[in-house]
């Protein structure tokens, strides 16, 4: 029996009908007919839904044209462009050195052929498809629809929002942001000043790494563990830079998958007191967590020190980009007016749409299947990776779809960090058709170690030995 969310035997005929599809679009000349949905569904015993995905994919790309009623086609191909000088640019852009390499590496998409294990979403097997359509149908035939919301979000789902952060939090307290990173890029503009510190675990989430740094901000490591951040280190960083403003993620932690212990979430928020400071609680993994984790660190701060961030972009899709966050007192207009700066407001239909689907009867039971199949993909995996010579699995996650990998040598011992060879482990790995990332912009100081994130978002369970089995030979 195949087991819940184990779309194998569609992500093999989807990699089929794509690698046919790509193949025919090199072949041919532009608007030549490509075969039909209903013909491409019965050669490779795959449903309409499946093909479609694909076609549509492919029509983003550029690369097909898909005419309702007529048929798909090879799209127009672009002469290439008159190349220019643009040398000038170099001296016009200036010194400065500019983040987002590392976002580059996050948001790249695997190649056809290629298992990922390194997908920042779950896949489109654990999206919950049907709500998301009715959903998104719902409201744009709502009145309002295409017309501007509040700045500050949608008062429904602020509520929705406020209701979920726990007892204490009224919809006024929240901002709804269109997604989780535009959240951090507004918290750290409008809580912190240009060339203020602001501090990270090491390792911590790149994109929190790569948006403080946009704004201008040092950001500064204290250690973790598997228990999360270490307190005391916190409060001697904290004595020695003067810095407000501490970022953390305290239920499964990306990319180690650690959750702050209770001892020290008490400890984290006398610091902040103590310090005057700020706390980002990005709690980017509400919905991947077993049932019973802990309640946000919001619920024990009545004075504002904690800033609360709670997306939904990971349990529902990649494309459906909404977060909540919660924010009180003065703090609150810093971050809505530097929200207002980048795009007014949040769109009414993804808002709408949201709203629609986590108050939908059948939200719960999504959430429960999604739990249920990272949970089989995640254990898979570092029982797998546990048998590689070579790699160490720091920390074994109870939930979340992430695993903290570190290469070490022949006798145990951790490989000292090397860049050259982090850098050529994931080069060869995705030679051998396995997508990895390297673990380096993780630490925004020199690593400890060399390291290697893995996620099991992107790929089905079944899929999971051949994936580490083309690591291990990258490995050798």
């Amino acid at each position: 029996m195949r087991a819940a969310g184990d779309n194998s035997g569609a992500n093999r005929s989807g990699s089929r009908i794509e690698a046919e599809l790509r193949s025919l679009v090199a072949g041919q000349p532009a608007g030549s007919r490509l075969p039909s949905v209903r013909e491409l569904s019965r050669r490779h015993r795959a449903g309409p839904v499946t093909v479609q995905r694909i076609i549509t994919r492919l029509e983003r790309e550029g690369l097909l044209d898909a005419v309702p009623g007529n048929g798909t086609f090879v799209a127009r191909r672009w002469a290439a462009p008159v190349p220019g000088d643009v040398s000038w640019q170099t001296v016009a852009l200036g010194a400065r050195a500019q983040p987002g390499d590392a976002m580059a590496s996050l948001a790249a998409l695997a190649p056809a052929g290629t298992l990922s294990l390194a997908a920042g979403y779950p896949d489109a097997s654990l999206w919950p498809s049907a709500l998301l359509t009715a959903a998104a149908g719902r409201a744009a035939r709502g009145p309002g629809a295409w017309d501007r919301t509040p700045a500050q979000g949608l008062e429904a789902l602020r509520a929705w929002f406020a209701a979920d952060a726990g007892p204490g939090v009224h919809p006024d307290d929240v901002l709804v942001v269109p997604g989780g990173q535009a959240a951090l890029t507004a918290a750290f503009r409008g809580l912190a000043s240009p060339g203020d510190p602001v501090v990270v675990e090491a390792p911590s989430y790149v994109g929190a790494i790569e948006a403080a740094r946009a704004a201008g901000l040092h950001p500064v490591p204290v250690p973790a563990d598997g228990e999360g951040v270490l307190p005391d280190l916190l409060a001697a960083v904290l004595h020695v830079t003067g810095a407000r403003l501490i970022y953390l993620q305290t239920r499964l932690a990306n990319p180690v998958g650690a959750t702050l212990g209770p001892e020290r979430r008490e400890a984290v928020l006398a610091l902040a007191r103590s310090h005057g400071a700020f706390v980002i609680d990005d709690d980017f993994a509400r919905d991947l967590d077993q049932p019973g984790g802990p309640a946000p660190l919001l619920g024990a701060d009545p004075d504002g020190h904690v800033v609360y961030v709670r997306s939904l972009t990971k349990s529902t899709a990649p494309a459906l980009r909404i977060a909540g966050v919660v924010v009180r007192g003065p703090a609150l207009a810093r971050l809505r007016n530097s929200r207002l700066t980048d795009d007014l407001f949040v769109s009414t239909m993804l808002q709408e749409t949201a709203l629609a689907v986590v108050t939908a009867p059948g939200w719960s039971r999504h959430l429960a299947r999604l739990r249920r199949s990272i949970d089989e993909r995640r254990r898979a995996a570092a029982d797998a990776l546990a048998a590689v010579p070579g790699l160490e699995l720091v920390h074994r996650p109870t939930g979340g779809f992430l695993l903290w990998l570190r290469l070490v040598d022949g006798t145990g011992r951790a490989v000292p960090p090397e860049a050259a060879r982090e850098a050529d482990t994931v080069r060869r790995a995705r030679e051998a058709g396995v997508m990895v990332l390297s673990g380096r912009p993780g630490f925004c100081a020199e690593p400890d170690g060399t390291y290697l994130p893995i996620s099991v978002a992107g790929i089905a369970s079944v899929d999971v030995p051949e994936a580490v089995a083309r690591l291990a030979t990258a490995l050798v």
